[in-house]
């Protein structure tokens, strides 16, 4: 018998296994990096571009650079260490403060407010540079430069658009549609119209209604199946980004490495990096399988435990009984989340409220409710039962509690192969070939 650690907002839970039935502990695999500070980090990332020139060579004086930058949802990418070298190499390169616009890709989200700019990007960088924040609704100030080959017609940035050179700066994670997280996601949904992004993000569901999902959308696909990925990298090729940087956190948000030149090869390069850190190899499939989001803030909101519910996933048996701990000590966290898990009785009538107006709040809780269709999945939270009454998905409060629920599913003494993930909203499982 070996016991488990489970965090749980600020408390933790252990776990018991039968050494027999273990399966497998999922930890991200260790990687062997050089030790230096996050700015350091970045310096030598842009010192070593990979695929492009240096940035010296790319941007010239006199022209308008625009910089995206992540919105104050992405904290954790540390924006105020790399955006401030960013600028501090732009100056080095003759592009003065005045002849740099800051644009944050805040796709759907709302603006910036308080002194969040300051925040994200530090109050040295928001008194010097003039800071926009992209808003999709706002019409007067978007550009059409063209159609996808999916027929997503793409409306970005006037702002953006509008200077000589546009810079992608972002962090990278996987993501549970585009495969990775930052790259040409800065631009879609990133600075995009809310049209395009609609129109876009429905391909995460399968043609035709009653369908449901799409598979290959999913993390760490980028793949031509993934066509959410797909789509995204055609739309945001039409801006002709010049230069990217990309960074890479530990789980205590600290810079580990960047990544610096091409857009697409210099992300490349960062996804391989999550992906050797948190790809973890299975061998097998188990019918059960207990995972926690790690923890505060992994585990504040409904919204954010996507991420779990998107690993565990991958680890369990078609059919089989997942167990995911998650505090939520801040409810949904998100309208639409809430409106999908509750308004609705059954996953017709979510299908097609979520192909009417599709949003990522919508889509998490319709992957929820499908998820509990196809799967006894049991979350242990502190939000109430009743607000899960209208779908499949049963609600504890505590471990002991879903162990015994997971006892009236799998039988009294739970004798089966059982993966644990205590850093599952990290961990993404990956099935041995």
């Amino acid at each position: 018998m070996s016991e488990h650690t489970l965090h749980y907002g600020d408390i933790s839970w252990t776990m018991p296994v039968a050494d027999k039935n273990l399966a497998a502990v999922l930890e991200s695999n260790p990687v062997s990096l050089p030790v230096m500070e996050p700015d350091q980090a970045v310096r030598e990332a842009l010192r070593h571009p990979i695929g492009s020139p240096c940035l010296k060579d790319i941007v010239n004086p006199g022209e308008k650079i625009c910089l995206l930058v992540p919105d104050v949802t992405r904290l954790w990418q540390s924006p105020a260490v790399y955006v401030h070298v960013m600028v501090e190499e732009l100056n080095a390169c003759g592009i003065p403060d005045s002849d740099i616009l800051i644009v944050t890709a805040t796709g759907t989200h709302r603006a910036h407010v308080g002194d969040e700019q300051a925040r994200l990007l530090g109050e040295d960088i928001c008194r010097r540079i003039r800071v926009i924040d992209h808003d999709c609704r706002d019409t007067a100030h978007l550009v059409h430069v063209g159609d996808t080959s999916r027929g997503t017609p793409v409306w970005f940035n006037s702002y953006a658009m509008a200077c000589d050179k546009i810079i992608i700066t972002c962090g990278v994670v996987y993501h549970f549609l585009a495969g990775f997280g930052g790259g040409g996601k800065m631009l879609l949904p990133g600075i995009a119209g809310y049209e395009t992004i609609q129109r876009h993000h429905k391909q995460a569901l399968n043609p035709g209604f009653g369908n449901g999902t799409n598979a290959d959308v999913r993390s760490a696909n980028m793949a031509d199946s993934n066509i959410f990925h797909a789509d995204i990298f055609e739309a945001a090729a039409m801006a002709r980004p010049c230069f990217g940087l990309n960074v890479v956190v530990n789980d205590d948000y600290r810079i580990l490495k960047a990544f610096a030149g091409d857009w697409v090869q210099s992300h490349a390069a960062a996804c391989r990096l999550v992906d050797s850190m948190e790809g973890v190899t299975i061998h097998e499939r188990t019918p059960l399988v207990v995972a926690s989001a790690g923890g505060y803030p992994k585990d504040i909101n409904l919204y954010q435990t996507i991420k779990l519910l998107s690993n565990a996933l991958s680890a369990v048996q078609p059919g089989g009984t997942l167990i995911l701990l998650s505090r939520c000590s801040e409810g949904f966290g998100n309208p639409d989340t809430e409106r999908q898990i509750c308004a609705y009785s059954d996953m017709q009538a979510r299908e097609k409220a979520l192909r009417d107006t599709f949003s990522i709040g919508s889509y998490v809780g319709f992957l929820f409710a499908e998820a509990a269709e196809k799967h006894n999945l049991i979350l242990v939270t502190d939000m109430d039962a009743a607000l899960f009454g209208k779908t499949k998905l049963h609600v504890c409060h505590t471990l002991d509690e879903a162990l015994d629920m997971a006892r009236h599913f799998l039988g009294q003494e739970l004798d089966v192969r059982t993966t644990i993930m205590p850093h599952g909203a990290s961990t993404l499982p990956k099935l041995a070939v």
